[in-house]
């Protein structure tokens, strides 16, 4: 389980956001250059797990999780930011397919152009849960 699993389980579940990007172009780690628009793409951006001097059970992570959105025009950018804001930040509890999971928003990148003249911005999320040990 990884923060970017948590984050794209809670997009794929989240009907608002499949009606305007379907759940095939939701993607983690890459998007090619010529996918069809709109499209998101989920990635980790760092992890840093609680040190214990026992590593038995679970241990409590915290990773930042980068969601970039790419659109054919500006509107849709940030209709499709919105929506993403709104399905991940704040979440608290068993969600993602996570436990104890808290996922808060960490900043959002600049309005960027992507290829062939696409729209692109990222969300980031700091995600914490437990994982086993």
């Amino acid at each position: 389980m990884t923060g970017s699993d948590i984050i794209g389980a809670l997009l794929l579940a989240d009907s608002a956001i499949t009606d305007k990007v379907p759940a095939a172009r939701i993607k983690e780690d890459a998007l090619p250059d010529a996918i069809a628009l709109p499209a998101l793409l989920v990635r980790d951006r760092s992890s840093v797990e609680r040190i214990e001097l026992r590593r038995e059970g679970t241990v409590r992570a915290r990773e930042r999780v980068e969601v970039t959105v790419r659109a054919g025009n500006s509107r849709d950018r940030k209709e499709i930011m919105a929506l993403v804001r709104q399905c991940c930040a704040g979440k608290v509890g068993s969600v993602g397919g996570g436990t104890n999971v808290y996922i808060q928003a960490a900043g959002r990148g600049p309005s960027l152009q992507g290829p062939a003249m696409s729209f692109e911005q990222s969300d980031d999320f700091m995600v914490s849960f437990d994982t086993d040990a």
